[in-house]
């Protein structure tokens, strides 16, 4: 009973200042658009932001919109290209690419009509997440 009682301790020990830690890192946070030299901060939970203030988009939201549009005014293949070179050029997307890629497959089929056409544009950008995107639009 005694060693049961120790390990809840520790364990509580261990694992309460970092709880402790990581809500206080959370409830306030840095504006990232604010001008430099500017220190806003805003409460994460205080609800006062202004809605009038245009949102800030994440670069994966970016890179998807922008290669959606590509692929409506050229081809898939294209857009995949600069996916995966994008991709490479910041890491930080690598997370994001397999839903982009599943986003241009449905929006190939939505521009040709044919999941076979659609399909020939097929690559191993992001494993197979195209022909995913492709095979779901159906």
């Amino acid at each position: 009973m005694n060693h049961a009682a120790r390990h809840i301790g520790r364990t509580l020990a261990f694992v309460l200042p970092v709880v402790l830690v990581l809500s206080g890192t959370l409830a306030v946070t840095r504006v990232p658009w604010a001008a430099p030299g500017d220190s806003q901060v805003l409460a994460a939970s205080s609800g006062t932001a202004s809605s009038s203030q245009p949102k800030a988009r994440a670069p994966h939201e970016v890179l998807r919109d922008r290669l959606l549009t590509e692929l409506q005014e050229k081809d898939p293949g294209v857009a995949l290209t600069h996916l995966q070179e994008a991709t490479e050029k910041r890491p930080s997307l690598a997370g994001h690419c397999m839903e982009i890629a599943r986003a241009l497959g449905k929006a190939a089929v939505a521009k040709y009509g044919s999941v076979r056409r659609a399909h020939a544009y097929s690559r191993p950008v992001c494993d197979t997440s195209f022909a995913t995107g492709v095979i779901h639009a159906t």
